[in-house]
């Protein structure tokens, strides 16, 4: 009896048609089932290993024991064809990069070997050179972070790019008392590098304008109709340090020291572009307000570049000189940890002593986490490589890229991949779009690769794991999925485990987002509440419903609904100028009051908010008192 082939066959049927009597019967009885065919033949294709007949898909199918007959024919045939197609050729043809110039490439580690041929003689050359990297690295860092005393205002205090003298709303309590001084004193400051590229990711309300994805300073100098400029003064809630980069008392790429100078209650702060920083206008008074002592002379300047430059030598020569991975791996991720950790990306802190406990304090658990995708990944990838300078190139420079990615994509408008900064943030749509079809591609590519090797059916297994693990995650209520920057690595790592420059490029580049985003962020939970996500945004809170003013020429008078005032809600707190001027409690008087005229004929903002205890909701839009008398109602929503 020739063996059949599922090819063979016709709507389940074998040219001829002889054994339809088969189809129609539902298969034979169950002792001529597949099970029981044991008969040896010639002719037949036998199992090389206990000689029983393999028997044709047609036949297999047709037996009452099998359990898929509800599944039509011809998706059979797909799913047998696409399950015949993940598992690769045999034998499979294992991924191993050829380098070119070998002889180039290998040059350095056979230096290495034929000078220092026994291992203690490596051991200790790579201890000295890895204390040399600790010494080089310490001493630059110990200069950067105590050299720059200013004079006559001693050691400055550092402080982080979105620092400012005044909190949001009513932060600064009321007439803005937890935010004193205004004016009569100084304050010495460090800012580090790269503080132009931080935007505010939430809605701030400037009177009534609503700013959001840009710097925040709200001031400079007011220019005269000549020509000639004044001296800045910026509102006290502008970030401190891009307020100085606008101000040129300090260097976006090198950031630097200064002092700032309180100067009490300022109106009218014009909006101003300088050093590529756009400043915001505001046309009424502000309590609070600073500008910059002049002639103030301190070398002290954010040294990240000069300790960029150390550890991407040391690195370079680590990668270039080390042929096992164990050696590789573990010092390349520790020179790249601390230097995003203190140096290119530090986490808020008040000093360095600070900053290096919690350093070391993550170092520990992303240490552990690096074993881990060490042992089932690079590992892998990097044992028999002797392409040391495409390594280097490759591995190395996408560590480097991933590393520094506040720097390598921030241009990329999707800092958080919230659904608010989705729809509001200019070009995130398009970008998203862009990384998803540069995701797919290389996971397409990536796909090949381990069908080759045939590793394809396990990585399906552990994919759609991951997918079944998310897809949990998400319904879970009161909880929202955030995929961070080190827990995407995690996701994707395994995939990388081929020996393939694409792969080399992506691990690199993994790596480093892991080491960013534990270094920077810490260990942050990969379900986090809509508190957690919201930080300073809108709450969603109700509103006040704030009947028509009565409006005089030196007074205006505003009542509120205290109807409304249920559900725990107790309280009013009413802004004028952005800054809290007035609560009034249910139960303390009437619900309404009468503000008078501050300043002349100068325009006033009002925005008015809920409050449960000592707890305030949002706020609404403003409505502005213009210097006429008239009254402008505020627009709905929140501000």
């Amino acid at each position: 009896m020739p063996p059949y082939k599922d090819d063979d066959t016709e709507d389940g049927i074998p040219h001829g048609g002889q054994l339809s009597r088969w189809e129609q019967d539902g298969g034979p009885e169950p002792s001529t089932s597949a099970s029981s065919l044991q008969v040896q033949s010639e002719s037949a294709s036998h199992d090389g290993e206990n000689g029983h007949i393999v028997l044709p898909v047609w036949l297999r199918e047709s037996s009452k024991s099998f359990h898929w007959r509800w599944v039509p024919l011809r998706i059979r045939r797909v799913v047998r064809a696409v399950a015949a197609w993940t598992k690769g050729p045999d034998p499979p043809l294992m991924q191993k990069i050829n380098p070119f110039f070998p002889s180039i490439q290998e040059a350095p580690v056979r230096m290495i070997d034929r000078y220092f041929p026994k291992k203690r003689h490596q051991v200790g050359l790579f201890a000295a050179f890895y204390l040399c990297w600790i010494l080089t690295f310490s001493l630059v860092l110990h200069h950067a972070a105590y050299a720059g005393s200013i004079k006559g205002y001693g050691q400055p205090a550092s402080v982080w790019c979105g620092a400012s003298f005044w909190s949001a709303n009513d932060g600064c309590g009321l007439d803005g008392n937890r935010c004193r001084p205004f004016d009569n004193s100084t304050f010495a400051f460090r800012c580090p590098a790269n503080c132009r590229a931080v935007h505010v990711l939430n809605p701030h309300a400037v009177g009534d304008q609503e700013i959001n994805y840009q710097p925040f300073v709200i001031g400079g100098p007011k220019e005269d109709g000549s020509g000639q400029s004044s001296r800045p003064f910026y509102r006290a809630d502008s970030f401190l340090c891009q307020a100085a980069i606008h101000a040129g008392v300090i260097s976006n790429q090198k950031g630097g020291c200064g002092v700032a100078k309180f100067t009490g209650e300022q109106t009218d702060y014009q909006s101003s572009s300088h050093n590529s920083i756009n400043s915001i206008g505001f046309d009424a008074s502000f309590p609070k307000s600073f500008t910059f002592v002049s002639s103030v002379s301190s070398d002290c300047v954010d040294l990240r570049w000069p300790l960029l430059a150390v550890t991407v030598t040391f690195t370079t020569i680590l990668s270039l000189c080390t042929a096992a991975p164990h050696v590789f791996f573990p010092a390349v991720f520790t020179m790249l940890f601390f230097h995003v950790g203190l140096v290119s990306d530090p986490p808020i802190s008040g000093n360095y002593a600070s900053l290096s406990s919690i350093i070391i304090g993550r170092f520990l658990p992303a240490a552990f986490c690096a074993v881990v995708f060490y042992q089932y990944s690079i590992k892998h990838q990097q044992t028999g490589l002797t392409a040391y300078f495409e390594r280097t190139i490759l591995w190395l420079g996408g560590a480097w890229v991933g590393s520094l990615n506040n720097y390598t994509f921030s241009f990329i408008p999707l800092q958080r991949l919230t659904p608010h900064d989705l729809k509001y943030q200019p070009g995130a749509h398009l970008a998203l779009t862009l990384v998803i079809l540069l995701l797919v591609s290389i996971a397409l590519g990536q796909i090949w690769y381990l069908r080759l090797e045939g590793r394809l059916p396990r990585y399906i297994a552990l994919y759609a794991l991951f997918g079944i693990v998310l897809v949990a995650f998400v319904i879970l209520p009161s909880l929202n999925l955030r995929i961070h920057h080190y827990i995407l690595a995690l996701l994707l790592l395994p995939g990388t485990r081929l020996q393939t420059r694409p792969s080399l490029l992506y691990q690199g580049i993994l790596v480093g987002l892991f080491i960013n985003g534990t270094a920077r962020w810490g260990f942050a939970s990969i379900l986090q509440t809509t508190v957690e996500l919201r930080q300073d945004g809108q709450k969603g809170t109700i509103l006040p419903n704030i009947t028509t003013p009565v409006v005089h020429a030196t007074n205006i008078t505003f009542s509120w609904a205290v109807s409304a005032m249920q559900g725990g809600i107790d309280a009013i707190s009413v802004l004028v100028n952005d800054v809290e001027r007035y609560r009034w409690y249910y139960g303390e008087g009437e619900p309404e009051n009468t503000f008078y005229r501050q300043h002349g004929l100068e325009k006033e903002y009002f925005r008015f908010g809920y409050m449960k205890g000592s707890t305030t909701g949002d706020y609404t839009q403003a409505g502005i008192w213009e210097s006429n008398g008239t009254w402008t109602k505020m627009a709905p929503g929140p501000s």
